[in-house]
């Protein structure tokens, strides 16, 4: 994929409901959303360079951990995970206030910046996964249900936990919920072209790229690089 074949396209609406089939439909598209703000594009600044955007989904029948996911696996296995619909807690907005201060640029505000104020039900069905040690909360992630794929939404995880890769290991339980649902893909979001700080969502084995003219390739699966989270 090379800038120019790709033109610029920058799109948005809002919507407070949509249905799961519809939801698939985005996705392939290569739509986003934060609450019930939709949007796609093509190009994005980061940092004073504009690069192109890559959406990224995972075809699931293709996935298999590699050997840095199976030790961030194993490494957590002392943890509880709790899967269920998103449910947004005192306790969990105060791990997204602490999790927040790994941001340079671009500080959210709020854990609304990303989900609506009923985010199990609108503008989708949605879900978390809930990570704890004894009752503490150390990590939560959020993502779409389809009927054919689910979608990372926002990941969050306790600061001083970062030897544990929380954002990878509840990356990883979202998409074998996947798997166990059934569903064909797991969208993994935007990176971009070129080393950006979401070079994490390119090494998923299976992984295909958005090409903005309606296809899905497959995508060259980077494997030499240190992961890191969002």
């Amino acid at each position: 994929m090379h800038d120019s074949d790709v033109s610029f396209l920058n799109q948005q609406f809002f919507a407070d409901r949509v249905t799961a089939e519809q939801i698939d439909s985005l996705l392939e598209q290569g739509w986003r959303h934060f609450g019930t703000h939709f949007f796609r594009y093509s190009y994005a600044f980061y940092g004073l360079e504009i690069r192109q955007v890559i959406p990224l989904r995972i075809r699931l029948d293709q996935f298999s951990p590699t050997k840095s996911q199976r030790r961030t696996l194993k490494k957590n296995q002392d943890l509880r995970t709790v899967i269920g619909p998103i449910d947004i807690t005192a306790e969990s907005k105060l791990l997204f206030e602490r999790h927040k201060i790994r941001f340079e640029s671009g500080v959210p505000d709020s854990i609304y910046d990303f989900l609506s104020r009923g985010p199990a039900t609108e503008p989708c069905e949605a879900m978390e996964v809930a990570v704890y040690n004894n009752d503490r909360l150390l990590a939560a992630s959020y993502f779409d249900k389809g009927t054919n794929s689910t979608s990372g939404i926002y990941a969050m995880f306790e600061p001083g936990e970062s030897h544990r890769r929380l954002g990878i290991f509840t990356l990883l339980k979202e998409i074998e919920y996947a798997i166990e649902a059934g569903r064909e893909f797991y969208y993994l979001g935007y990176a971009y072209e070129g080393p950006s700080f979401y070079d994490y969502k390119k090494r998923f084995r299976g992984s295909e790229a958005f090409d903005w003219t309606g296809n899905w390739k497959t995508f060259d699966v980077q494997t030499s690089i240190d992961e890191t989270e969002s």
